[in-house]
């Protein structure tokens, strides 16, 4: 896994991973609940696409899973989004990678 920086929606958006599944998805909802303490405020799974919102510190942020585009993190209000959202995107999402990155290890060692 390797996080990637894209800007295509208007917004800073993280890309957790590209080929991610829903097991992956599930995994880093359970990291944002359990160690991170986050309580999600409104869920929308569809057939294709899961969007989950959540507040980070001040932040309303989305979780967000594709089966086209794997699973990444943006600002709920996406283009309209200021940019503490955007730079809180950045650093949750590196935090996320090196908890991913940790597991991912304890799975192969």
């Amino acid at each position: 896994m390797s996080l990637t920086l894209r800007n295509a929606l208007g917004c800073t958006e993280a890309v957790l991973d590209d080929d991610g599944n829903l097991q992956r998805f599930y995994l880093i909802a359970d990291i944002l609940k359990n160690d991170l303490q986050v309580n999600f405020t409104r869920k929308e799974d569809d057939f294709d696409a899961i969007n989950w919102d959540f507040s980070f510190g001040k932040h309303l942020l989305t979780l967000c899973y594709s089966i086209y585009n794997g699973i990444s993190l943006l600002p709920t209000k996406m283009a309209e989004a200021h940019k503490r959202e955007n730079k809180a995107v950045i650093e949750l999402a590196s935090v996320l990678e090196g908890k991913l990155m940790g597991l991912d290890m304890k799975r192969t060692g």
